[in-house]
């Protein structure tokens, strides 16, 4: 994947490679020493059903999606699910 700057990630949706879409996305973390991103934290879309994506979720349900499986950033971020 290109290097894609953080703000241009703000607010767009997030879709798996088969054209679910999951959500949008909230945040990212990262190491704050080396810089690495860590993960995609992505609010579900209504639409989503619990158990529907194998993603880890944190205490308020977002999907922790690992950087590792983004595939393309266009319109939406396309996540390899």
């Amino acid at each position: 994947m290109a290097d894609v700057l953080a703000e241009n990630l703000s607010g767009k949706a997030v879709m798996g490679s088969d054209g679910t879409e999951l959500g949008m996305l909230y945040n990212i973390t990262m190491n704050l020493k080396t810089g690495t991103l860590h993960d995609l934290l992505v609010s579900p879309h209504e639409e989503v059903r619990p158990g529907q994506f194998a993603f880890e979720q944190d205490e308020q349900g977002r999907f922790q999606v690992p950087v590792s499986r983004v595939q393309a950033v266009k319109d939406y971020i396309v996540v390899q699910r």
